[in-house]
């Protein structure tokens, strides 16, 4: 498996489900959790998630149907903020800016109408972690998630 390859695909993934909005196509499971799934040859990638506020999920990319990649998220809008809907309009919007090299989450930095994200993260493909934040206009903290992830089943 090419890492550039893994990369290029997580990029089209994710641009394609969750950063996509409204368009992506969502499946409601039996046990209430979203799942995205998006194919593209050899590759496939599966989002499922729970919630609401809080939220956490994983993504698991396969390749030639092997599990090679995974990534868990936790995330939540701070309790009290009013408009709950800029903040994920702002991070929909991060995510559909993820570095190609870096695809793990949103850009280093990303603004939309004064509400700024920014993404903090340590690692390779292999093996990352990281903190996104998303402050209002007059720089209260709004939005946090944190993730980790990295390349699975590697070992033989």
């Amino acid at each position: 498996m090419d890492l550039n390859e893994l990369c290029k695909f997580l990029v089209k993934a994710k641009k394609s489900t969750y950063a996509a909005g409204d368009i992506a196509k969502k499946i409601v499971e039996d046990d209430k959790s979203t799942t995205m799934i998006f194919e593209n040859g050899d590759w496939k990638y599966h989002d499922n998630y729970f919630g609401g506020e809080p939220y956490g999920g994983r993504e698991v990319v396969f390749f030639r149907n092997m599990p090679v990649y995974m990534m868990v998220y936790y995330g939540w809008v701070i309790e009290g903020v009013s408009d709950v809907q800029a903040v994920y309009k702002t991070l929909q919007g991060a995510l559909s800016l993820l570095p190609e090299d870096k695809p793990f989450r949103g850009p280093k930095k990303y603004n939309l109408n004064g509400i700024e994200y920014s993404n903090e993260y340590e690692g390779e493909i292999d093996n990352f972690f990281g903190t996104e934040i998303i402050k209002s206009d007059d720089g209260n903290e709004i939005y946090k998630a944190r993730y980790i992830g990295g390349l699975i089943d590697q070992r033989k």
